[in-house]
């Protein structure tokens, strides 16, 4: 795989990672680190062999924000150009063809927050704190957290988070639907991993058309996303996987998917 400064990019039996890497000041969010990301992002939606992406921090945090020492210096221009940078990772992980699980392995917050709540699923370590806190600064989330955290738990709870800017701890976390599981610290990568284990049982193009349908879904009337869902759904018939996992289920075997 390619090599970066800021990151590391590996793949390994389908599953490729994205290892945010600026263990120093907590992966930090620097224009290079940007425009690595968007990089990255770009070379996995095309890899066929990777079937699900892990994102991940080096060192003790997932991802503390903007590098503030960088942006301090930047005029507003500068700062919207950077800031539109980081929606774009954001969106691009939406987008991407893969599922997309964050193993939140520490400190998440901020623009660390919003990157993970563009991801499909989530995965937290005991101990991790996560946050909005941008309001204790006199600013607001602007990679998107205003919008995807209420669609993620609710219009009530995102205020409590966005309008406050407090930390809450891994449990809380799960208790109100932010992250799907919580597991002992140091373990976090491995059970991201078995998660993707668990979907790449499945059809590799029913994997990704169900998750195009969500994201597209989302942003749709309830009829017209039906409508788009439907038109998925259909698709995946046309498929040779389609055939073997319905010849599979009658035969009583594990199905052979080839994503064709």
């Amino acid at each position: 795989m390619k090599r970066y400064n800021t990151i590391i990019v590996e793949k390994k039996e389908g599953i490729g990672y994205l290892t945010l890497n600026r263990p120093e000041v907590f992966n930090a969010i620097s224009q290079e680190l940007i425009d690595e990301v968007r990089d990255a992002l770009a070379m996995i939606d095309k890899d066929e062999e990777i079937r699900v992406l892990i994102i991940t921090g080096a060192g003790k945090g997932f991802q503390a924000g903007a590098d503030i020492k960088e942006l301090s210096k930047m005029g507003p221009i500068d700062i919207l150009r950077w800031n539109e940078g980081v929606v774009r990772i954001n969106a691009a992980l939406e987008k991407l063809r893969q599922p997309v699980i964050a193993a939140i392995n520490g400190l998440a917050m901020g623009g660390g927050l919003e990157l993970a709540i563009s991801c499909s699923l989530r995965i937290i370590a005991e101990g991790a704190k996560l946050a909005l806190p941008e309001v204790k600064l006199g600013i607001i989330p602007g990679t998107g957290g205003t919008q995807r955290l209420p669609r993620l738990i609710g219009k009530g709870r995102a205020y409590e988070l966005l309008l406050t800017g407090k930390a809450i701890d891994a449990e809380e976390a799960y208790r109100i639907g932010l992250v799907n599981k919580v597991v002992p610290k140091g373990e976090v990568v491995k059970a991201a991993e078995e998660m993707a284990g668990k979907i790449m049982e499945n059809g590799p193009i029913a994997i990704e058309l169900c998750k195009d349908a969500v994201e597209i879904g989302m942003d749709l009337p309830i009829e017209q996303a039906v409508q788009y869902s439907q038109k998925n759904c259909i698709t995946c018939f046309s498929t040779e996987d389609m055939k073997e996992g319905t010849s599979a289920f009658i035969e009583k075997r594990k199905p052979n998917f080839k994503g064709k």
